[in-house]
């Protein structure tokens, strides 16, 4: 019996230390939630989106103090050293664990040491000595902007009891209404932060959910910048990249649809302009025109991308209006291999994709990007060639009423700035794209004597005049008129089938920008690597199956799926049909695919090194 009993008495007190272990690992998972919540909540309150870097001291000051801390220039230079320059929201979430918030009682410790008498108040005079000759000194600006709180001063005296109590209950407001909001807003809430993401709730909610190998990390002691995120140190908050599949993954359902900002809010700001067009190749591969974006100070901008309808096209079927189109912003360096990628153009209205944000000043690149997966090589049968030329009634040579149409089209399609007229550097465009040689200054002088030009550029009908006098050089022969038609994306119907002419608009509300193009070719590494970058950085990853070593990186938005395939030491770009029975994967190492969504084709085969 009494054996019974003893075993009986063990056995409740393993159920009841096995209750209290549960409670407080519950009571653990509770704290960290609320903590990773007044994370987002606070980092949302300064930043639009958790993809957003800090990018400044000031910045960093300015987030720390709306999650409760009050940092001094010290601790602020503590975590942003020289060889820093940025910090993304893992860094921010780490920060707040080493940096614990402002109490009330430190607060009355430091105006008590003022209040030699211990009057619960210090005079003015005394409050402005101490604060501007001692420690981290203040302003006479903003001590003042201090002792002019009239809920805390009174015949110059200040009341620090009071101060501390109004300090702690505007923090506790502040945070209050930035989780309100967090809460209220959906498409916040689903936000995926850095390495962080909602897993405590969720995953209780949701038991399909499937955990992810661990992907094996050195531990980074320092601040590192650079294109890739930076991190302190291994990421003290949950991460969905090296442990968990979050049900809140960056789908279509995701922030991705936040919508772009309407055109009147943005009519008051400086914009520069310029057209530009994919072009695509025989074997495949999207030429396109690069830019660059010169900003002379640091503002706020708008960035965006459309195809555009040429106005002879008007009520005419125009395929590449359904094409999409990106552009990624790349901050220029030395040299390409060390350029910084920004962002992309992801937010979206209809067929305008675009990216608001602040730049800093200096020079960008601006590199236009589609899929493919709606701009392709068209097998159709044409059942008539169109006709170029005809005898008028005098026997002379005459451009036909159709071939002058798209000879206006394309004069639209390659007058970038949109102003009407070629200048020499637009139309050595042209002839790069379809002669392969450029037109030099001396050849232009003879181009204005014999055309019409206007301020020293060449009107359409300088165009046409010399697309014809080419045709009557050559006694009616067609064969460099077709080059040049096809060379621009035309089919001998003249459909415009194999081009996709798009426009650019750059916003900015604090300085004038400035876009130049400056190439016309594939774009090849440097957009590749800026999609690996991107991907990486703000995909969902897992392991392939049964190869641990190989991760699978898959971005969505509403307009395309991105996936990066990744094996420690190589990348490759690789395109295969996404109804094959035999997958590439197999065969291959790694690849990079993107699909657009509803359809089944992927895009270019490039390696990237």
């Amino acid at each position: 019996m009494a054996s019974g009993q003893e075993s009986n008495a063990s056995f409740c007190s393993e159920q009841a230390a096995a209750s209290e272990s549960s409670q407080a690992k519950r009571s653990h998972n509770y704290e960290e939630e609320i903590f990773y919540r007044n994370c987002r909540a606070a980092y949302l309150a300064i930043f639009k989106s958790s993809l957003e870097n800090i990018k400044s001291k000031e910045q960093l000051c300015l987030v720390l103090q709306q999650a409760g801390r009050n940092p001094s220039w010290q601790t602020v230079n503590k975590y942003w050293t020289l060889q820093t320059t940025s910090l993304n929201f893992d860094d921010f979430c780490f920060i707040l664990k080493k940096e614990p918030p402002v109490q009330k009682t430190e607060l009355l410790k430091t105006f008590a040491k003022m209040d030699a008498n211990n009057d619960g108040y210090i005079l003015h005079g005394e409050l402005r000595n101490v604060l501007t000759t001692k420690g981290e000194k203040m302003t006479l600006d903003e001590v003042d902007a201090i002792t002019e709180l009239t809920e805390v001063n009174n015949d110059g005296k200040f009341y620090y009891y009071k101060f501390c109590k109004s300090y702690m209950t505007t923090n506790e407001q502040c945070l209050k209404n930035a989780v309100e909001k967090l809460e209220v807003d959906s498409k916040l809430k689903r936000q995926q932060f850095g390495n962080q993401i909602e897993i405590f709730s969720e995953i209780a909610k949701s038991p399909d959910s499937k955990t992810k190998t661990e992907r094996k990390t050195e531990p980074t002691p320092a601040l590192k910048g650079g294109p890739c995120k930076s991190s302190l140190q291994p990421s003290s908050a949950p991460s969905c990249k090296i442990s968990v599949m979050s049900t809140i993954s960056m789908g279509a359902s995701s922030n991705k649809k936040s919508k772009l900002i309407e055109p009147n809010a943005v009519k008051e700001w400086h914009c520069a302009y310029s057209k530009g067009c994919f072009f695509l190749e025989d074997n495949n591969e999207i030429v396109s025109h690069k830019y660059k974006l010169f900003l002379p100070q640091r503002s706020t901008v708008c960035i965006t991308i459309k195809p555009v309808c040429f106005s002879q096209m008007e009520g005419k079927c125009s395929p590449w209006l359904t094409v999409d189109t990106a552009l990624y912003i790349l901050k220029e360096t030395e040299t390409e291999e060390k350029q910084k990628v920004v962002n992309f153009t992801e937010l979206r209205n209809k067929e305008t994709f675009g990216w608001r944000g602040e730049l800093g000043a200096g020079v960008y690149w601006i590199v236009p990007f589609t899929t493919g997966c709606r701009f392709k090589k068209m097998k159709k049968q044409i059942a008539k060639e169109a006709k170029l030329i005809y005898e008028d009634g005098n026997g002379c040579l005459a451009l036909t009423k159709e071939f002058r149409a798209a000879l206006s089209e394309i004069f639209e399609m390659i007058d970038l700035d949109g102003n009407g007229f070629l200048n020499l550097e637009e139309y050595n465009f042209f002839e790069m794209r379809t002669s392969g040689e450029m037109c030099d200054e001396e050849a232009w002088v003879i181009c204005k004597q014999n055309f019409e030009t206007k301020n020293n550029e060449l009107t359409k009908q300088g165009f046409m005049d010399l697309n014809l006098m080419e045709a009557s050089d050559r006694g009616g022969d067609l064969n460099d008129l077709w080059i040049t038609l096809m060379s621009m994306g035309y089919n001998k119907a003249m459909e415009l089938t194999e081009a996709c002419p798009f426009s650019i608009h750059i916003y900015a509300e604090k300085c004038k920008p400035k876009i130049k193009p400056v190439s016309l070719e594939t774009s090849g590494r440097q957009l590749n690597k800026a999609i690996c970058i991107n991907v990486v950085n703000k995909g969902d990853a897992k392991p392939m199956d049964n190869s641990e070593n190989i991760i699978i990186y898959t971005y969505r938005s509403d307009a395309r799926i991105t996936s990066v395939i990744e094996n420690k030491v190589l990348w490759w770009l690789n395109s295969f049909d996404g109804e094959s029975s035999s997958h590439p994967f197999n065969k291959l190492p790694i690849g990079l695919d993107v699909l657009r969504r509803g359809d089944r084709q992927l895009i270019r085969h490039v390696r990237v090194r």
